[in-house]
């Protein structure tokens, strides 16, 4: 058989179907652009989809690529069987209206089994059908002479999604032998397209030629189209005569690097090992491949499935006994295999293997927080003489430091022990039913529960004033019970007399910090606060150690990530007040977002911001900056706030007139009733920068921006791709590539003046040639020519060319340009007085090269997808002129 590397094969399909008319597309990203129905690229035919349904016409009908796909709903399986991938590449091929069944199955035949192609031992080769489809059957009989026995009909053989296009489909499977085969002959699924090992599919073709209506019909549809799919590492496995995908060229190198990293493991020496090397291999290509194209890790759609990828490849690294982080060492590989038709991965392989071990240093921690736990748990289990790990407790685990059930289960057995995983699978449906009702009964706020807006013991915040402060315990609200202790590695809620953490409101995020005991011992990481229902603020706590009512506490805010919020805060109120001056007093604020990264101002106004308002947006909020206003901080009445002009951005309806409230002041300039922290001068922002403006929804535009450190990182990151587009264009100075533009567009100009010359004249000389080819058919003289690569612009000009001297009655011009054919067609006036007309005439050439025309009596064109009909065309000009 012949041996092809996975990179030859993909070479091979591009060229077979270049050679057969097709545009190779590039492979789209692996995110998709504006489909919401896609949370991946999950197949080749899903880039394709604006095509084959209409929606969009392609220039050129037929198509090719290969295209990098990600599929997660049977990640389980991955490692396990033998063809399950996470990541993979879909070679395919597509005819949108334009060939259908009887061009489709000889081409399939001639990849698959010439020489010159794949060379597969057409013995070997395999087709299932539907069993309606005749018309399949006998092409499929016909080109490849084989006896019916290679020739299945299936009902299955229909591919159907439910409304919409669709229509029957082939498979072509291949005989791997008797060697793979893993059920016995009599099994009534030992047939190809049966459920078993020996008979593999490499390829199917679907016919789209029905439309499913919602009502149940089928109609004919006016478009047929042709879908093919084909498993580069499938197909790979099959050449290269691997037993799985994992062998081939494409996975064996991940593979091996694996080897080197594990603790002297080898591929091949157990089923453990052999799984836990092709996880690793799978997942690390699918990593990369999806960071290259601007997907990270979260805890969140997307996000969620890359985090879960890379901390699966690091539990079967510690099972292989890889030492530290490792899977960022892997990258290089995937983007050296993968150079040639995916560049990406090399061009941002510094990128991605930056975010992959910043991802393995976070689960590290994790594995080293929650090892300590579970090493508490053993020494509990062993002062309690049992031998059995509650699943609540290794839910606990799961739930609040993401460590996972096998590593749960492997730490135990070390020591002898064994997990509840009943209990752990019981306590995982509890707390999906408990997100459930917290979706459905809370809303946006995810701690008001009943309990909580039970409770009204006071908390008074002091954070105005400063980022720590000590304090006594209150409250403590654990799994929607108020309890009195929590332990050590649990997620709890609580509440203290008196803190400095701000809780979440008016868009500004709630604080982060540490809580430690009063002799200074680290007691758990505050990682959010928010307001409790009776305005409380509740602190979200991991606790490290355990935590009690009426202990008493020392609390410290995240000070730095405090600052930065501070700065985008008080922006906000400067911004506000700068769109009013701007664009109007009739804005207003409606809706941010402030956190330690960035602002992000929502404001009402019906119009669009134009790119000069939006420079004089940014200046004016960095002159406020520069002038170093004071900010200060009133507490007077509502009655007396709104006289001084103040604008109520919250709860005012609320509010009685008499009560006291907070106004932030800024040189009696911007005037704003809020309960944020700010800065004590404007100074402090340090800078402002605008990144975006937009429109979100009807009359309402958003602002982000950043200030401070962020606003600088973006300048500096803007001016050095200055110095990157300076050195481009070949000038020293960013401040001299305006004028460098300005030279090469005037070059531009002058090339394409150059080359219009010369294009003019090699008309001219076409002209020349073919002006002296006259015939003669009944009453007209004519002239009826092919002149390859030119344009209709080109047919045309010649054509005025023809019309300023006596050459002819008629001028018949054909070309075929980029697999399409022109056709031109001029009458004389004398011709035309004699009955003659260019538009009939163009009406029956026309269809020669596949399409249609029409025009004037003096000058007619047409286009057609037959390039080959050609010279049938400008034979027929004699008979028809006759």
């Amino acid at each position: 058989m012949k041996q092809l590397t996975g990179e030859q094969i993909r070479q091979m399909w591009m060229d077979f179907w270049r050679e057969k008319g097709h545009d190779i597309y590039p492979s789209a990203s692996l995110v998709p652009d504006n489909d919401p129905t896609l949370l991946w690229m999950n197949s080749g035919v899903a880039a394709l989809k604006k095509y084959l349904d209409g929606s969009e016409v392609p220039e050129n009908p037929r198509i090719a690529n290969s295209q990098k796909c990600i599929r997660t709903n049977d990640i389980e399986n991955v490692g396990v069987t033998a063809r399950h991938q996470t990541f993979f590449e879909m070679l395919g091929n597509w005819s949108v209206g334009d060939y259908f069944k009887k061009e489709i199955i000889p081409w399939a035949w001639e990849f698959l089994s010439e020489e010159k192609w794949l060379g597969l031992d057409p013995n070997l080769l395999y087709m299932t059908y539907y069993p309606e489809d005749d018309l399949t059957h006998q092409l499929w009989a016909k080109v490849t002479g084989l006896s019916d026995d290679h020739f299945i009909p299936l009902k299955d053989n229909f591919w159907d999604l439910g409304a919409g296009p669709c229509g029957p489909d082939t498979e072509i499977f291949f005989d791997r032998g008797k060697e793979y085969q893993d059920i016995p002959d009599d099994d009534p699924e030992m047939f190809p397209g049966g459920e078993n090992e020996r008979y593999l599919e490499i390829w199917n073709i679907v016919f789209s030629e029905f439309n499913h209506l919602p009502n149940g019909e089928y109609v004919p549809l006016k478009q047929h189209n042709v879908d093919t799919g084909m498993g580069l590492e499938r197909i790979a496995s099959v050449l290269q005569e691997t037993p799985t995908n994992f062998e081939t060229d494409l996975l064996m190198p991940l593979i091996h690097a694996v080897e080197e990293l594990s603790d002297n493991h080898h591929y091949g020496e157990s089923k453990e090992v052999d799984t836990a090397m092709k996880v690793i291999a799978d997942h690390v290509r699918a990593v990369s491949f999806a960071i290259g194209d601007n997907a990270l890790p979260s805890n969140e759609g997307r996000g969620y499935i890359l985090r879960r990828l890379i901390r699966r490849s690091v539990m079967y690294g510690r099972r292989l006994g890889v030492k530290g982080n490792f899977l960022a060492k892997l990258v290089p590989i995937v983007a050296q295999k993968m150079n040639k038709h995916y560049p990406q991965v090399t061009e941002k392989q510094d990128l991605i293997q930056t975010v992959i071990d910043k991802e393995e240093t976070r689960f590290q921690e994790t594995i080293a927080d929650g090892e300590t736990i579970i090493t508490e748990a053993i020494n509990q289990l062993k002062d309690q003489q049992a031998t059995v790990l509650a699943g609540e407790e290794a839910f606990k685990l799961y739930d609040t430091y993401g460590f996972p059930l096998e590593l749960t289960e492997e730490c135990l057995s070390e020591a002898g022990f064994t997990v509840d995983t009943e209990g752990f699978k019981q306590a995982m449906e509890e707390q999906r039913q408990r997100a459930r009702a917290a979706r459905k009964d809370i809303g946006g706020l995810h701690v008001q529960s009943t309990v909580l807006s039970d409770i009204e013991t006071p908390s008074e915040f002091t954070g105005y004033q400063e980022d720590e402060t000590d304090a006594v315990v209150t409250v403590i609200v654990h799994e929607e019970e108020e309890v009195s202790e929590v332990k050590a590695g649990t997620t709890a809620y609580f509440m203290a007399d008196k803190t400095p953490f701000y809780g979440e409101r008016g868009g500004q995020v709630g604080d982060k910090g540490l809580v430690y005991d009063e002799n200074g011992e680290l007691l758990g990481k505050i990682v959010d606060t928010q307001h409790a229902p009776n305005d409380q603020n509740l602190h979200t706590v991991e606790t490290l150690k355990p935590l009690k009512v009426g202990q008493k506490i020392h609390l410290a805010v995240d000070s730095a990530r405090r600052r930065l919020i501070r700065n985008n805060h008080t922006a906000t109120h400067l911004l506000h007040q700068v769109l009013k001056d701007v664009l109007g007093s009739q804005v207003n604020q409606a809706g941010s977002l402030l956190d330690d990264h960035y602002l992000r101002f929502d404001f009402n106004y019906f119009g669009q911001v134009t790119p000069e308002q939006l420079a004089e947006i940014e200046c004016r909020v960095n002159e406020k900056i520069w002038e170093q206003i004071p900010v200060e901080v009133i507490h007077t009445t509502l009655k007396e706030a709104k006289e001084h002009g103040a604008i109520a951005l919250f709860g005012e309806k609320y509010l009685k007139l008499h009560d006291k409230i907070r106004v932030i002041n800024i040189d009696n300039w911007s005037m704003e009733l809020c309960g944020g922290t700010h800065v004590a001068n404007t100074g402090f922002i340090g800078s402002f920068k605008i990144i975006s403006e937009s429109g979100i929804g009807s009359g309402i535009r958003r602002i982000e921006a950043y200030t401070s450190r962020a606003a600088y990182e973006y300048s500096k990151g803007q001016s050095e791709l200055l110095d990157q587009v300076a050195q481009s264009v070949k000038v020293k100075k960013p401040e001299e590539i305006a004028h460098r533009l300005e030279q090469l567009d005037q070059e531009r100009k002058s090339l394409e003046s150059e080359i219009e010359s010369l294009h003019a004249k090699a008309n001219q000389a076409a002209a020349s040639q073919i002006f002296s080819h006259i015939q003669n058919s009944g009453k007209y003289t004519y002239i009826a020519e092919a002149i390859d690569g030119k344009t209709m612009d080109d047919l045309r000009k010649i054509s005025d060319e023809w019309k300023q001297a006596d050459y002819s009655q008629v001028l018949v011009l054909a070309t075929s340009n980029q697999g399409k054919a022109n056709l031109l067609v001029a009458v004389k006036e004398d011709a035309i007085k004699a009955g003659l007309k260019a538009g009939d005439l163009i009406k029956q050439l026309a269809p020669t090269v596949g399409g249609g025309g029409g025009g004037r009596p003096d000058m007619a064109q047409a286009g057609g997808k037959n390039p080959a009909g050609i010279p049938d065309a400008l034979a027929q000009v004699k008979t028809l002129l006759a």
